[in-house]
């Protein structure tokens, strides 16, 4: 077990993808953009743009093609898409032959439940699939992440054995993905069982980046976030804002909030390379653009401000 925490971590900022996708009311393509630009502005060098799905499914993501045409490139920043299947890559491919974009992230469930609900697939099924898309997708200049939903428990059938999802995950490798996301994407993880996940994971999974994906359902995301940190884990995915949820199961809701994420991280000592107010400006012109108050604990509260703190008393 590591004795000390990473002294930095590399976050992808999965809002404007993960986050936008669930919001009932159609969001601008303009708004998209501009709200990309100023999540790019902050200082986050992986953003989650959109993902090529059939917009009577998602409404939310039909102008993908229209976002990464007028997005515009930055140094050192990868931008991403989600890719579902092979039509989903045949669309993202020119994207990414052209440098638009420079990442694609490739999901599916560690149970079948999960899996028919949310894609109407077998696990196996879309192993098959998967297989020859990541290889297309690598073809095209993708890095290639292999993301895992339901991997520390799922709705339907309950707690999910972390030998299978090291399974999935180990085919994911030899497909061609060079990074794996295990997400808690119905916040059912608690931090003792996601510390031991990620010591086995550490021994399962040694030449892969191992990314972790907390959702804040029932309040332990950050919690969860600190217990993967103790075992070297450097990769996260959040949502600015706390945007997000996944849309199978009633009441999941957002993932953690970026925001929230960088603060404690940047409180202890971990570099983000995030300019922390610059981000919260960009979670509450969201919240300007949707209308509704979001789950951030920061655009509440602020950031922690330690001038004009001596003598005080609790």
């Amino acid at each position: 077990m590591p004795q000390s925490l990473p002294d930095s971590v590399r976050i992808r900022e999965v809002g404007p993808r993960d986050g936008f996708q669930n919001e009932p009311e159609v969001i601008p393509t303009a708004e998209k953009l501009r709200l990309i630009g100023m999540l790019a502005d902050s200082g986050l060098r992986r953003i989650e743009l959109t993902s090529f799905v059939r917009p009577d499914v998602i409404p939310q993501l039909a102008d993908a093609s229209e976002v990464l045409d007028a997005l515009e490139p930055r140094d050192g920043v990868a931008y991403s898409v989600l890719i579902p299947n092979r039509k989903g890559l045949e669309n993202a491919t020119p994207y990414a032959e052209s440098g638009r974009i420079q990442e694609g992230n490739f999901f599916l469930s560690a149970t079948d439940t999960h899996n028919r609900k949310n894609v109407n697939r077998t696990v196996e099924e879309s192993l098959a699939d998967l297989e020859g898309t990541i290889g297309a997708a690598r073809e095209a200049g993708l890095r290639c992440e292999g993301v895992i939903s339901v991997s520390f428990g799922c709705p339907y059938e309950g707690r999910v054995e972390p030998s299978r999802v090291f399974e999935i995950a180990a085919r994911l490798v030899g497909f061609g993905c060079e990074e794996i996301g295990f997400g808690d994407t119905t916040g059912m993880a608690n931090p003792r069982q996601v510390g031991e996940f990620f010591a086995e994971a550490r021994g399962a999974l040694p030449s892969v980046e191992l990314t972790a994906h907390f959702h804040n359902t029932r309040g332990q995301g950050l919690a969860n976030v600190l217990a993967a940190l103790e075992q070297g884990v450097d990769s996260f995915e959040s949502s600015f804002g706390e945007l997000g949820g996944c849309p199978v199961p009633p009441g999941a809701t957002g993932n953690i909030a970026t925001e929230d994420l960088v603060s404690m991280l940047e409180e202890m000592g971990v570099s983000t390379g995030v300019e922390l107010e610059a981000l919260v400006a960009a979670s509450a012109e969201a919240q300007g653009a949707l209308g509704r108050a979001l789950g951030s604990h920061l655009l509440t509260a602020g950031p922690v401000d330690w001038s004009n703190r001596a003598g005080s008393r609790l």
